[in-house]
């Protein structure tokens, strides 16, 4: 087999390599959760841990399984071309005891066409599969090339986290994407005698959204942060990004925020103190907002999403 036809199993395996090397340096760096939940963390690792021998095993065996084909490719040729002489001669040898002068010479030329007719057909052959291989060069660099350059902004780029614009994209603050609560129920949050001081805007934007009776939550006290989503009319939305799985998959869910100042810069991760209050915008979904008392600018949490 040619090394233009061994050239996608060097990239497949190559691939797996780079991404497998570049999600241990993300864990090593404590960078992994940026981009998956932590609770798949050691699966994650352990098999990015299986796949760097086991890839550059198969690397290996590519490289030396092309050699073996190399010579059992010259083998078989050597020794067909001699089985074709030694045939030749026979048959050779054969017709010229059995066959006259005239039929001798007929054989002669038909040998001779065949010949001709043999070589221009192993032209075609070999112009044909000319074109297959720059095509598959060309597609094989572009992709070597997109790897490469995947892998090196991983580890030279700084990680960054969804942002405001990708909130918006994805619809931040619908009731669809808001009641993820993960294990705790619903029912129970907000309840009196139940401690509301670690939930976080995943779970208050889920007991609103899931609340019929939502005037029995105004007044309660809340400290959350998160980051802006710039709204109308002195109003910003703090969000946070739920993952599930991934930052693929991570949904937006936000709280109206209130305030009597100016509104932070998208972006901005903020703490917010104040209460819940009954949403001045009658004609919006959300029922209740945060009345806010203080906005005081934090610095991104080195885990800025909620699970």
């Amino acid at each position: 087999m040619s090394s233009s036809e061994k050239a996608p199993a060097y990239l497949g395996l190559g691939s797996v390599l780079a991404v497998a090397l570049c999600t241990l340096w993300l864990a090593l760096v404590g960078h992994l959760d940026l981009y998956i939940n932590p609770r798949y963390d050691l699966f994650t690792i352990v098999l990015a841990a299986v796949a760097v021998p086991a890839s550059v095993a198969g690397l290996v065996a590519v490289a030396r399984g092309h050699g073996h084909a190399h010579d059992d490719a010259d083998g078989h040729g050597h020794g067909g071309a001699h089985a074709h002489e030694h045939e030749h001669g026979g048959a050779h040898a054969h017709e010229h005891e059995h066959e006259h002068g005239g039929a001798h010479a007929h054989a002669h030329v038909d040998e001779t066409a065949y010949e001709h007719g043999s070589d221009a057909a192993r032209a075609v052959r070999r112009r044909a599969p000319g074109a297959a291989r720059i095509t598959r060069g060309v597609v094989g660099g572009i992709a070597a090339a997109a790897t490469v350059g995947v892998t090196v902004a991983m580890l030279v780029l700084p990680p960054t986290t969804l942002s405001a614009r990708t909130a918006q994209q994805r619809s931040v603050d619908t009731p669809t994407l808001s009641n993820a609560t993960g294990t705790q129920d619903v029912a129970l949050l907000g309840s009196e005698g139940v401690d509301t001081s670690e939930y976080g805007v995943k779970d208050w934007a889920a007991l609103i959204r899931q609340t019929t009776d939502t005037t029995a939550l105004v007044g309660k006290p809340v400290e959350l942060s998160g980051f802006v989503v710039p709204g109308s009319d002195g109003s910003f939305t703090l969000t946070r990004f739920v993952i599930s799985c991934c930052a693929v998959d991570a949904q937006p869910v936000g709280l109206g925020v209130v305030v009597d100042g100016p509104v932070p810069d998208a972006d901005q991760w903020v703490r917010v103190t104040g209460k819940l209050a009954a949403n001045p915008d009658q004609s919006a979904d959300a029922r209740i907002v945060i009345r806010a008392a203080t906005v005081r600018d934090i610095d991104q949490p080195s885990d800025p999403y909620e699970y």
